[in-house]
């Protein structure tokens, strides 16, 4: 599915990611853990084509992103939640959603006749609505309500059912759950481990890295821009160092 060879990335001469190689196989979750700095954001915007690469490889299925522009790797299948959401907050909900399906827009060829140069699929937006909306019902009582206006919770959903309308292969989501309330966390943390059991591939950074490792089949432990430590998420849960700089625990 999605395969990382050696990706560089610098911020000038500030080099955030260091020959860092990981692969995140069809239907799992696979979570990166790392203290602030470490280059989890970075590696899910080099993915993404926000930042470009300055060496290295990206590969989703048999498609290349390295080098490639956002709308470009959404096409192929990269559906991405930033951290802090990013949601259009002076649009509608519902706006905020078609806003998310750009991947299903096709040429209209009758442009030549005065009609707008393209035109969205509708049934894949319709199919994409409904699956949002049984997702998070709240979203469909809100749909004409402005973005902006819902509380912290509901406008992660509203990023999470944006990211999803382009009917991605692999969703890349960064710190879901920051600045929510626990009940609403643990919700968000099943949300995506339903996404997961649907058949959904999922790149995860969460600040609460037990959390993440109890939802996650594999992670990887990044330090200043490398992994330093790969397994399934058991084996992580179990080391004692990562349990130490990350957990907060050791094993009696």
């Amino acid at each position: 599915m999605l395969k990382v060879e050696k990706a560089i990335v610098a911020y000038g001469r500030a080099t955030a990611l260091r020959e860092v190689s990981l692969l995140v196989n069809t239907g799992e979750i696979v979570t990166l853990i790392g203290a602030n700095g470490a280059g989890k954001s970075t590696l899910l915007n080099a993915i993404s084509g926000m930042v470009p690469l300055k060496g290295g490889d990206i590969w989703l299925d048999n498609d290349r992103l390295s080098g490639l522009p956002p709308h470009r790797t959404v096409r192929l299948g990269v559906g991405y939640v930033p951290e802090g959401r990013q949601i259009f907050g002076t649009m509608t909900v519902m706006d905020n959603l078609i806003m998310g399906s750009y991947a299903h827009v096709a040429r209209n060829w009758l442009r030549p006749l005065g009609y707008a140069g393209w035109v969205l699929r509708s049934d894949a937006v319709k199919s994409n609505l409904e699956m949002a909306f049984n997702l998070f019902p709240v979203l469909k009582e809100r749909m004409r309500q402005q973005a902006g206006s819902l509380s912290g919770g509901e406008q992660q959903m509203l990023a999470i059912g944006r990211a999803l309308m382009s009917s991605p292969k692999i969703l890349l989501l960064d710190e879901p759950s920051l600045g929510l309330a626990p009940n609403l966390v643990r919700d968000i943390l099943r949300l995506i481990a339903r996404l997961r059991d649907e058949g959904l591939t999922i790149l995860l950074i969460e600040q609460d890295a037990a959390a993440a490792l109890k939802i996650a089949d594999r992670g990887y432990v990044m330090e200043r821009g490398r992994i330093v430590l790969e397994g399934s998420s058991v084996e992580l849960f179990r080391n004692d160092e990562v349990r130490q700089a990350y957990l907060g625990k050791t094993r009696a």
